[in-house]
């Protein structure tokens, strides 16, 4: 919030600093020409010292480092931080502040009413006025603001408490899957996962008339592309007479034949580059799906963010709005990474079937 902290203000000056000016305006330089500059150096800096000393005792006697404040700042750690400037390293000191009614803080919180008793009084505006109830007008202002701000940093912070648990859950995640030499468990439940939501989704009518097998097989074919139609499923007998096929039946086929697909994937790449090869395209498959659904994730939770102080005019908590859709957005990416990872495995066994076909020709 200020420049110059960190660094001491010393009285008469600093003579390393005022004789380094001095010998560079003369042209020597301490990277150029070493030797003349560090003669110049050594023969000088005595003499510097004391006409520094000397200046450093003038102030003192004169009552050392007199900060001028012309505005008293809304936060009382930064006005005393300009206190802090005097009276350095045992030296003498002096601090005052001139304060105006125009003065941000003193329109905001005290600036009226003061304002208006100085009217009462018939005060002149050119008169100095220096009082124990103005000082504590604006610690009292000062304190105003802090309360402010920091009810603002907690209610900040709870909504980030938010993006904090679900950073644990992903970090977790991926520390874990970098960790284990074989996340062919993940993959599988990946795949079991899935399945079984797009399933759940077509049959969420009861009677098999009313599925929408149609989009169930679209959205398998963009998945993994089963090696059956669903007319011929549900047609069949493997599952009893024709026509009475069941949720649970049709979920077990398709665990089942996708089950039996990525089988074949990971006996061609083993088959290739051995067991070590598949687990490891496992992994660059699934690290950048999940980095990517991420940011895109961080960008989401940023944008609900940003608007859902609205949902107060609803007389809703946002706080409560912004964890239970923060929430549905975290389980809805964590779908996606499951989603697209199955995608992209299942494209690498297409690719492979292609390259099979291309070498028998």
């Amino acid at each position: 919030n200020m420049a110059g902290r960190g660094t001491d203000i010393v009285l008469g000056g600093n003579p390393d600093i005022l004789l380094d000016v001095r010998l560079r305006e003369r042209g020597l330089d301490p990277f150029e020409d070493e030797e003349a500059y560090q003669a110049a150096w050594d023969e000088e800096l005595p003499a510097m010292k004391a006409r520094c000393e000397a200046r450093a005792e003038e102030v003192r006697a004169s009552g050392g480092l007199y900060v001028l404040g012309t505005e008293r700042h809304e936060s009382r750690r930064i006005d005393n931080q300009l206190r802090g400037r005097a009276g350095r390293q045992g030296d003498p000191g002096a601090t005052r502040f001139y304060l105006s009614m125009r003065d941000d803080l003193m329109v905001r919180f005290v600036g009226p009413t003061m304002e208006n008793m100085m009217n009462r009084l018939n005060v002149p505006d050119d008169v100095p006025i220096e009082s124990k109830t103005v000082t504590n007008s604006i610690k009292g202002a000062q304190a105003q603001v802090e309360n402010q701000n920091f009810e603002m940093r907690k209610n900040v912070l709870k909504y980030d408490e938010v993006m904090n648990e679900q950073r644990k859950v992903i970090y977790g995640e991926r520390h874990e899957i970098l960790e284990s030499a074989d996340i062919s468990r993940y993959i599988k439940n990946m795949i079991e996962e899935t399945v079984s939501d797009y399933v759940t989704i077509a049959t969420a009518n009861g009677y098999v008339e009313d599925w929408d097998l149609d989009k169930l097989w679209n959205a398998l074919e963009a998945l993994y592309g089963p090696s059956f139609t669903w007319k011929s499923l549900v047609d069949g007998s493997e599952y009893g007479a024709p026509g009475e096929l069941s949720a649970a039946d049709l979920r077990t086929a398709l665990l089942e034949d996708a089950n039996s697909e990525y089988t074949k994937l990971e006996e061609a790449v083993t088959a290739i580059g051995g067991e070590a090869q598949i687990r490891n395209i496992e992994r660059m498959v699934l690290m950048p799906v999940i980095d990517q659904k991420w940011r895109e994730h961080l960008y989401e939770m940023d944008y609900l963010k940003e608007g859902i102080g609205l949902r107060a005019m609803a007389q809703r908590d946002p706080l409560v709005e912004y964890q239970k859709e923060g929430g549905d957005m975290f389980n809805a990416m964590k779908d996606g990474i499951k989603e697209e990872t199955v995608r992209q495995l299942f494209l690498l066994r297409k690719q492979f079937i292609k390259q099979d076909e291309e070498a028998t020709a």
